[in-house]
């Protein structure tokens, strides 16, 4: 399936590419989104007419996530969850959690933004979470379990 993306898809490709993608991974996920849309030569002409104005919101994004990125650097968050002896937590501290935490501190941040690729932390100890604000802009975030 052949579609163009209406705004930078990490991994696939920048505002305005035509790039072909499964058919699922594009009527699932990129056009109900609103990331993409199908390339045909109406959408092609309509597109090029609005390319200017996505440009323009794709900047204003891009800029309101470094400022959050800056902020967030900033931050140092910690967490308590009762653990046992050894430091092994009872439960996990998963992204939501961690999405929570930044949020109370005065920084928005969704759950989505907040990638764990070793999946939810289950020890104590100190942590160094990098998210993923949009596109390319991602921030650096210190994060401490503690025992309760």
């Amino acid at each position: 399936m052949e579609i163009i993306l209406l705004e930078k898809v990490a991994n696939l490709g920048n505002l305005g590419d035509r790039v072909n993608v499964r058919s699922g991974y594009g009527r699932n996920y990129l056009i109900p989104q609103g990331k993409a849309v199908v390339a045909t030569a109406a959408k092609l002409a309509e597109f090029e007419k609005r390319r200017a104005d996505l440009e323009k919101d794709l900047a204003e994004k891009t800029t309101a996530a470094q400022a959050r990125a800056e902020a967030i650097s900033k931050l140092n968050i910690t967490i308590r969850r009762k653990a046992g002896d050894e430091g092994r937590l009872f439960g996990s501290v998963s992204a939501k959690d961690i999405a929570d935490a930044v949020t109370e501190a005065g920084v928005e941040v969704m759950k989505h933004e907040v990638p764990l690729p070793a999946g939810a932390i289950r020890q104590t100890g100190d942590y160094e979470i990098m998210l993923r604000l949009h596109g390319d802009v991602t921030a650096s975030l210190a994060l401490t379990v503690v025992a309760e």
